[in-house]
């Protein structure tokens, strides 16, 4: 499969990880539209955000797990963040395979 996120994921393109458990692995983005702009992605490819709620509970509980990690460490927990999913190509996808966006730092603009 010819997907970048895969292959960051699975260590064939070099990248620093900011935080990783089994399931996922978090680096920083590198067009950054806030001054933390963490993605966190699946470690096995999923295209659709409804192929991760199939999954059990326990990859859904490591995500939280991992974002909780990443804000506090990045400074931005008490201040406040974004968590994002952009879904398919009217959301702005670029990648079809399922990332979450953290987004803190500053203020942040309305959405939409």
């Amino acid at each position: 499969m010819d997907c970048i996120f895969c292959k960051i994921a699975n260590g064939e393109i070099k990248s620093s990880y900011i935080a990783e458990n089994e399931t996922f692995v978090a680096f920083d983005d590198i067009n950054p539209s806030a001054p933390a702009h963490i993605l966190i992605v699946p470690r096995r490819h999923i295209a659709k955000l409804e192929e991760l709620a199939e999954c059990d509970g326990v990859a859904v509980k490591s995500l939280f797990s991992l974002v909780n990690e990443i804000v506090e460490s990045k400074g931005i927990k008490s201040s406040g963040y974004r968590l994002i999913v952009n879904q398919g190509s009217d959301s702005g996808q670029e990648v079809e395979h399922l990332h979450f966006h953290i987004l803190g730092g500053r203020k942040l603009g309305r959405l939409g």
